[in-house]
C-alpha cells in the first residue's frame, strides 16, 4: 500500500488544502475525500486520471465539496466514463444521491455505485455521532498481507476507533488520525488523546494547521513528512 495526501488541512486552512489522498491498493488508485479544493488540487498536480475510486468518510463540505466537479470532469474529458464510488451502506449511498441530485440533477448519467465490499481488502467502521452530533462519518481500514492501514475521517472520539483496532488480529498497522490542538474542539481527537496509542502504532495527525503544533506534541504531522505530501 502507498499513500500520498493531495491536502492535510481542515474546513477552515485552505492554504494546507483539504484532508484528502490518494492510496495505492491491490493495484487500484483510491480517492479518499472530495474536499472544496480537492478538484482543483488533482488538476494542478496531474494526478486527476489516476483514479479509479473514490471513498468518502462523510459528506461535510471539505470533505465532498468538489465531488460534483470531479464526477463532471471525468464524464466530459474522458470519453464518457464515470468514477465509481464505492459505498459503505444504502442508507449512505442514498445520501450521496440526494446530495449529488442538487449539483447534477441525475447522478447515474455521471457516476456509477458499488458496494465497498466490490474490492476485498477495504472495510468501513460506522463512526455515526462520532464527529458531529446526528451525522454519518466512517473511518477506513484497509488490509494487505503483514500490513494495516486506517484513515480515521473525521472523529472526535479516538477511543472508539483504537478499541476497534484492538479486536483485529495483531498486524503492523499505520494509523492517520484527524488532530486537533483545541481541547474545545471535540469534533476532532486532541493530540493527548492520541498520544498513548503511539506506543501500539505507526501513527501521524492530519487535518490540521501545522503551524499550530504545540511544543509538547509528539504526534508526527502528515503536513511534515515530504513522503506522504504531494507537492508541485
Amino acid at each position: 500500500m502507498k499513500i500520498k495526501f493531495i491536502g492535510t488541512g481542515g474546513a477552515f486552512e485552505p492554504e494546507y488544502f483539504n484532508s484528502a489522498a490518494l492510496l495505492t491498493f491491490n493495484n487500484k488508485t483510491f480517492l479518499i475525500d472530495a474536499g472544496f479544493t480537492v478538484y482543483p488540487r488533482l488538476m494542478a498536480l496531474g494526478l486527476f486520471f489516476k483514479i479509479d475510486y473514490i471513498l468518502l468518510t462523510h459528506l461535510h463540505n471539505d470533505h465532498c465539496g468538489s465531488l460534483a466537479n470531479i464526477l463532471l470532469h471525468k464524464c466530459f474529458h474522458d470519453r464518457g466514463r464515470k468514477f465509481t464510488i464505492l459505498y459503505q451502506t444504502e442508507k449512505f449511498k442514498k445520501q450521496l444521491e440526494d446530495f449529488l441530485v442538487i449539483q447534477l440533477k441525475d447522478p447515474a448519467k455521471y457516476v456509477d455505485f458499488a458496494p465497498l465490499e466490490t474490492v476485498s481488502g477495504i472495510s468501513a467502521l460506522d463512526t455515526f455521532g462520532r464527529h458531529s452530533e446526528g451525522f454519518q462519518t466512517y473511518s477506513f481500514i484497509f488490509e494487505a498481507p503483514n500490513e494495516r492501514l486506517v484513515y480515521s475521517g473525521d472523529l472526535g472520539q479516538a477511543d472508539f476507533l483504537f478499541a476497534h483496532l484492538q479486536t483485529l488480529p495483531a498486524c503492523p498497522t499505520i494509523v492517520f488520525h484527524d488532530i486537533t490542538f483545541n481541547a474545545q474542539n471535540d469534533g476532532h481527537a486532541h493530540y493527548t488523546m492520541l498520544q498513548p496509542y503511539q506506543s501500539q502504532h505507526r501513527l501521524f495527525g492530519y487535518h490540521c494547521n501545522p503551524t499550530q503544533n504545540p511544543p509538547d506534541n509528539t504526534i508526527p504531522l502528515v503536513a511534515d513528512q515530504p513522503e506522504f505530501v504531494y507537492s508541485l
